[in-house]
């Protein structure tokens, strides 16, 4: 039997929508960034350019960058490239 438009449900409805927060993306990846904490400025840059939000920082007026969550880092290189003394570089993740 042929549905009406009232009964047709609407297009381009996302019911249930997924977040990196309940997909951890971190077993994409293939290459891993590695952080040089000597090298470091904390400029934020690396926080700030990450599309997975997975760089924290310490509070208070003076933040500093953290260890990445590799959980949520999916490898896209994108604090690496962003990071003006080189503090992060790019490596080929090895894989157990």
């Amino acid at each position: 039997m042929k549905k009406n438009w009232m009964e047709i449900p609407k297009g381009g409805l996302i019911i249930d929508s997924n977040t990196s927060l309940e997909n951890k993306t971190g077993d994409w990846r293939s290459m891993k960034p590695e952080f040089i904490p000597e090298k470091c400025i904390h400029c934020m840059k690396c926080v700030f350019y990450c599309p997975e939000s997975c760089i924290p920082t310490t509070a208070g007026d003076h933040p500093k960058r953290l260890e990445t969550n590799f959980e949520y880092c999916k490898g896209c290189g994108i604090c690496a490239n962003v990071c003006p003394k080189n503090a992060i570089v790019m490596k080929e993740e090895e894989k157990d």
